[in-house]
């Protein structure tokens, strides 16, 4: 009982000063503790206070607490023991073992314009830093453990804790500053991409049908993973990775996509020997293979450890922000990681750009660096897609100003979304390069589109094409609308150039993803669409509906062809308005279209009459060009020119009452009548 009164402060052989009396309690003159209740005193501590080490029993959550709070019981203070110094430094030890291992496995680049090291700061460094400093300032207001009381040192502690917080505003303040609302920040982003308007016939060469990339990387895909299936040996330990990047290789338009492991386990057992091989799938005449290579990739995705490719090359130029990388072989075959390096040249996180190129020799681990502006010709990914999408976006909506961006919206304009939610685009092959095509559309994303661009993912150079049409959406709803008794689906365009004209190619797929049919659609007039079992039929069937339908002023002269006989039957029909004379002749098998008004000197020619003609291939008829006899034959003048003034006089009947009819109706009348 002794002992407790010591501890709360009361000593029965203390005397107070002024009355003299035994056991009062100091501090308190004038009352006695014999029959009272003994008030505990707040802020006390355990040598001083309540058993319990404070003023009441809950010091340490509220109240009267070690710092003397109110005890309004709105603070929360933990009693944090001061710990012996051996003790610190393993923690501190252990602390930075933490941190080290931390930043190997998720290897931010150490460049303070990467989102990714402000995070992983946030975590591992600024919110424990403040912490810790604001708990040690804290113990030494309070005396708490072996730490003896210094205000000097708590304040001192409680300014360290503001460092954290200053180095979080730096990050907040950066990210703001990015923004496009900022006076010039609009202009900046407006010319991260450098456009130039171009001729679409002049600039786009029209490339043999042989060369022409029939399917997309979902085709891709199937195609591989059949021909990996053929390979027992690789379907037990290995799976293709999903990269499938499109490159030109030796001419050839293909995807290629490295091997990796199926699991962790199959890492284990395979680890020493690597990946043996990668796919390449020609995408024009879709043969697939498997390509052993005698020196197996060692860096790959899935490897989890030293030799994962991102770890790899974060580590090796720790200060450099990676964009996303693609997989690569050299004209030798050789397989290489190209991984793009970011730059950041608006606040700290905005106008992102690429320049610089890091090359990963996929089997060897040796890397090279290059300049933007030094990369190997070979390369054809330098630039992601998705980033110069992005960066076309932030040229098309604020080269007028960021205000006219959201308000006027004059001459705003964005490439076209996909038909998944993902962005629209696919590649060309021009130059040795690859191109990214993507149409032009306006701010308010209606069905057509102003133009398109093609984006050099090597060098970024920009070329836009005017051009007044239709989406790639509504070009492939009017494609399978051709085959919708099929059920066939439409792959994403691609871009051709057919005699000068912009073309929609695509190739038309069924359920199981392989493609079955081809259909070119006229970017201008989409309601043109020409189906094909094969590319050269439906090249062969377009040209001939171009030329049908007038949409191009000069066909190429290497495609014409020419045709001579007695005529051996004639007949006509309306097609969308226009009539057409259909003609065959003393044996020859073709049908042959006489559009109006071009070609208005057939109604000249009548049964038995020679005629001669240059004409497009086509498939079911043949479009003519001209007329090159001009004296009817086999039959009297007279007669033919009465009967064609008969004839030219059916034929304006004809014209001013049909209406419209469908084109296969019209061609089924010419077969009928041949």
């Amino acid at each position: 009982m002794e002992e407790y009164f010591k501890m709360v402060g009361f000593d029965p052989s203390s005397t107070d000063k002024k009355s003299g009396d035994a056991g009062a309690i100091p501090g308190k003159e004038g009352k006695r503790a014999r029959g009272q209740r003994v008030p505990f005193e707040a802020g006390k501590d355990a040598a001083g206070g309540s058993p319990f080490g404070g003023g009441n029993p809950f010091a340490g959550f509220g109240g009267h607490g070690h710092d003397g709070g109110s005890g309004d019981g709105s603070s929360f203070d933990f009693d944090v023991p001061a710990l012996p110094r051996k003790t610190l430094i393993v923690l501190i030890a252990v602390l930075v073992a933490i941190i080290a291992i931390a930043y190997w496995w998720f290897h931010p680049p150490i460049n303070i314009h990467s989102s990714d090291l402000w995070v992983f700061l946030a975590i591992f460094v600024i919110l424990p830093s403040f912490i810790t400093f604001r708990t040690i300032s804290r113990s030494y207001a309070t005396g708490d453990g072996k730490r003896e009381r210094s205000e000097k040192k708590a304040a001192r502690f409680k300014h360290l804790s503001w460092v954290p917080v200053a180095v979080a505003v730096v990050g907040i303040v950066g990210a703001v500053a990015s923004y496009s609302i900022w006076p010039g920040n609009a202009e900046k982003y407006a010319s991260l991409l450098h456009v130039e308007d171009s001729d679409f016939a002049s600039d786009i060469q029209e490339v043999d049908y042989n060369s022409i990339p029939v399917i997309d990387k979902e085709s891709s895909v199937l195609l591989g993973n059949r021909t990996l299936g053929e390979i027992p040996e690789y379907v037990s330990q290995f799976e293709i990775s999903n990269i499938y990047s499109q490159i030109n290789y030796q001419g050839r338009p293909v995807r290629v996509s490295p091997l990796e492991y199926a699991d962790l386990f199959k890492w284990f057992y395979n680890k020493d020997t690597g990946v043996p091989a990668y796919v390449l799938v020609d995408m024009a005449s879709q043969d697939t293979q498997v390509v052993r290579l005698d020196q197996p990739i060692y860096y790959v995705d899935s490897e989890p450890l030293e030799r994962n490719i991102d770890r790899y090359v974060q580590l090796k130029y720790p200060f450099y922000m990676f964009e996303e990388k693609s997989f690569e072989i050299d004209e030798d075959g050789t397989p290489w990681w190209i991984c793009p390096v970011q730059d950041r040249t608006i606040g700290l996180f905005g106008g992102e750009t690429i320049s610089r190129v890091v090359l990963v020799n996929a089997s060897t681990g040796e890397t090279q660096d290059y300049a933007i502006g030094d990369v190997p010709q070979w390369v054809d990914r330098a630039y992601p897609s998705d980033l110069v999408v992005q960066q076309y976006n932030w040229y098309g909506s604020l080269k007028g100003g960021w205000l006219n961006s959201w308000l006027g919206q004059s001459g705003v304009v964005q490439t076209t979304p996909g038909t998944d939610g993902n962005t629209g685009y696919n590649y060309i092959a021009k130059d040795d390069d690859v191109w990214l095509y993507s149409g032009v559309t306006s701010a308010t994303a209606d069905n057509a589109i102003v133009g398109f661009v093609l984006v050099n993912q090597r060098t970024a150079e920009t070329h836009y094409y005017s051009v007044a049409g239709a989406t790639e959406e509504s070009a492939m709803k009017s494609a399978e609308g051709q085959v919708q008794n099929l059920g066939y689906h439409a792959s994403f365009p691609l871009l051709l150039n057919i005699n000068g004209q912009p073309t929609y190619f695509m190739a038309l797929k069924d359920d199981a993803g392989l493609a079955k049919k081809f259909a070119m659609i006229d970017i201008q007039r989409y309601q043109n669409v020409a189906i094909g079992d094969t590319v050269a039929d439906c090249q062969k069937s377009y040209k001939a509906l171009l030329a049908t339908n007038g949409a191009v002023g000069a066909v190429d002269e290497s495609s014409l062809q020419k045709a001579d006989g007695q005529i051996r039957t004639i007949s006509q029909a309306v097609v969308d308005s226009n009539t057409h004379f259909y003609l065959t002749l003393e044996g020859d098998g073709n049908i042959y279209d006489f559009p109006l008004p071009s070609m208005i000197d057939v109604v000249r020619y009548g049964v038995g009459d020679d005629i001669a003609f240059t004409y497009v291939d086509g498939d079911p008829t043949c479009t003519v060009q001209s007329i090159e006899s001009s004296a009817a034959g086999g039959s009297d003048a007279s007669a033919t020119a009465s009967g064609s003034s008969s004839q030219a006089d059916d034929t304006a009947a004809a014209s001013n009452g049909a209406t419209s009819s469908d084109a296969s109706s019209a061609s089924s009348s010419a077969q009928a009548a041949a």
